[in-house]
C-alpha cells in the first residue's frame, strides 16, 4: 500500500518534537485569546488561572471549557480576535437548535485551513492527478468551500458540484472521469440508489476513493458504500466550530481510526459527565483546543462527539494522533428506559442483516410514561413481496438484534423500498416525538 504525504516531515515528527510545537503555540494562543477577547478572559479570571500559569501541555487541563452556547450568547462576532476588517469569510451553523454558531476567517486562516484540507485528501490517497468530485453543499457549512479550497491546494481538479441532482451528478462522473468523490456518507448510498435507477455499473465509473463525513456512520455502512460504489471509503472528520472538515482523516489503513492534524488541533478526551481527562485509549467526549486560527480561535471545545484517540505511530509512518471513528454524540444520544442508546449503533445491527437496505427512522413516543422505540428500516424489493410470515421473522430477527445489543426492546416497521425521505445532506436518523 503505497503512502504520500502533503508534508511528510511534520506528518512524521517525533512526538517530543510535536509536542514541542504544541505547546509553543498553546502558550501564543491562550496570551492572545486573554488580551484581546473579554469573554474568554472573563472565564479564565473565574477559574483563577493566567496565561502565565500555562507551563506544560498538561496545564491545558486548568483552562476552562468552550460550549456551544458560549458561541451563541457571544453571537455574532463576540468570540472573534480580529477586527472585522481582518476577516475575509465567515461560515455559520444552521441554527436549528438555537442562534446559528458564527466563525471567521482571516486570510491566513484560510490558507492554514487550505494546507490542512490538502493534507487530509492525500492521507486518503487522492493526487494532484485527480478529478475530484465535491458533493459537499456549499455555502454557510464549511464542508463544500473547506473541501474545495483544499483540493485547489493538491493541485487536482476540483467539480463543484454541490448536493442534489444526483441523475446529473452520475452523469457527470461519467462523462468527467470522476476518481474520488466527497459527501456525507448518506448521500452517497443515494447516489448509489440512482446508478441503479439509471443501470449504471459503478464498476464503468473512474471512481477510486471515497471521503466521506459531517455524519456518524457505521463500520457496516463503510462496506456497505464501498460494494455499492465500488471504491474505497475513507472518513474524514471536522466542525465548524474548530475549523470545519480536515481537522482528522482516515488514511488507508482504514482500521487505524483518523490522523487528528494536531500540529494545529490540540485533542483532549474527558469524561461527559465530570470534565475530567481520560487517559490514551479510554472512550469519552472529544475537545479541542485550535492552536493556529487567528480570527477565531477556541479553547477546549466541548465536540459533544464520542471517541478515544490512540497514540501509537499508524502502519502508515504518520506520527499524529489518531481518533476512532465517532461512535456517536452526547446530544444525539436517546434514553430508552433508561438505556442510552445512539443511532449509529441500531446502524450497525441493520447493516448486517441480509436483505435490508441502509435507509432506516427511528421514531420515539411516549406511552403514558413509558417511552417507546419504533425503528423503520427499508427492505430490498424481493424480501418485501416475500410472504407475511416471512417478513414478521425478519422484524422480529431485527428486534431480537437490537435488543441483544443495546439491552432496549423495540418495535420493527418493515417499509418498502425508496420510502424512508432520502438526504442530500444529513440524514435525519431519529424523530423523537416525545414532549420531554
Amino acid at each position: 500500500m503505497s503512502v504520500s504525504y502533503w508534508d511528510e516531515e511534520i506528518e512524521t515528527l517525533p512526538r517530543v518534537g510535536l509536542e514541542s510545537i504544541q505547546l509553543k503555540r498553546l502558550k501564543q494562543l491562550v496570551a492572545r485569546v486573554y488580551k484581546t477577547v473579554e469573554p474568554y478572559r472573563q472565564k479564565m479570571v473565574e477559574a483563577g488561572v493566567k496565561p502565565e500559569d500555562i507551563v506544560t501541555l498538561a496545564d491545558l487541563a486548568k483552562l476552562p471549557f468552550t460550549v456551544k452556547n458560549d458561541l451563541r450568547d457571544n453571537y455574532p462576532f463576540g468570540l472573534f480576535t480580529v477586527p472585522l476588517d481582518q476577516v475575509v469569510r465567515v461560515h455559520a451553523s444552521s441554527g436549528t437548535t438555537g442562534k446559528p454558531t458564527v466563525v471567521g476567517y482571516t486570510k491566513k486562516d484560510i490558507e492554514t485551513w487550505s494546507g490542512i484540507m490538502a493534507r487530509a485528501l492525500c492521507c486518503a490517497g487522492a493526487s494532484k492527478d485527480d478529478m475530484i468530485h465535491n458533493a459537499y453543499g456549499y455555502g454557510l457549512f464549511t464542508g463544500g468551500l473547506g473541501a474545495h479550497y483544499g483540493i485547489e491546494c493538491l493541485g487536482a481538479t476540483v467539480i463543484p458540484v454541490s448536493g442534489g441532482n444526483s441523475k446529473r451528478q452520475i452523469n457527470i462522473m461519467k462523462d468527467f472521469g470522476s476518481t474520488v468523490l466527497l459527501s456525507t456518507p448518506s448521500y452517497a448510498l443515494n447516489l448509489a440508489d440512482a446508478m441503479d435507477a439509471m443501470d449504471v455499473d459503478p464498476k464503468s465509473l473512474s471512481l477510486r476513493v471515497g471521503i466521506f463525513g459531517a455524519e456518524p456512520w457505521s463500520e457496516n455502512m463503510r462496506e456497505e458504500v464501498e460494494r455499492k460504489l465500488n471504491l474505497k471509503a475513507t472518513d474524514i472528520y471536522g466542525l465548524s466550530e474548530v475549523m470545519g472538515p480536515g481537522v482528522a482523516q482516515e488514511c488507508l489503513h482504514t482500521d487505524r481510526g483518523m490522523h487528528i492534524c494536531e500540529d494545529h488541533f490540540l485533542p483532549e478526551i474527558i469524561d461527559p459527565e465530570t470534565g475530567e481527562v481520560l487517559p490514551p485509549g479510554e472512550k469519552g467526549e472529544l475537545v479541542f483546543t485550535t492552536l493556529t486560527k487567528e480570527a477565531f480561535p477556541i479553547i477546549r471545545y466541548r465536540t459533544k462527539d464520542i471517541s478515544r484517540l490512540y497514540y501509537e505511530t499508524c502502519a502508515c509512518g504518520r506520527t499524529m494522533v489518531r481518533m476512532e471513528k465517532v461512535t456517536g454524540r452526547t446530544d444525539d444520544m436517546l434514553i430508552i428506559r433508561g438505556v442510552n442508546v445512539f443511532p449509529s449503533q441500531v446502524e450497525h445491527v441493520l447493516m448486517g442483516v441480509e436483505g435490508v437496505e441502509p435507509h432506516y427512522q427511528i421514531v420515539v413516543e411516549r406511552d403514558g410514561n413509558l417511552d417507546t422505540m419504533q425503528v423503520q428500516v427499508e427492505v430490498s424489493e424481493g424480501v418485501f413481496s416475500d410472504e407475511i410470515r416471512k417478513l414478521e421473522n425478519l422484524a422480529r430477527h431485527i428486534q431480537k438484534e437490537i435488543k441483544d445489543l443495546l439491552g432496549v426492546t423495540c418495535k420493527v416497521k418493515l417499509v418498502e423500498p425508496k420510502t424512508i425521505q432520502r438526504s442530500e445532506g444529513k440524514a435525519q436518523r431519529v424523530i423523537d416525538n416525545r414532549k420531554i
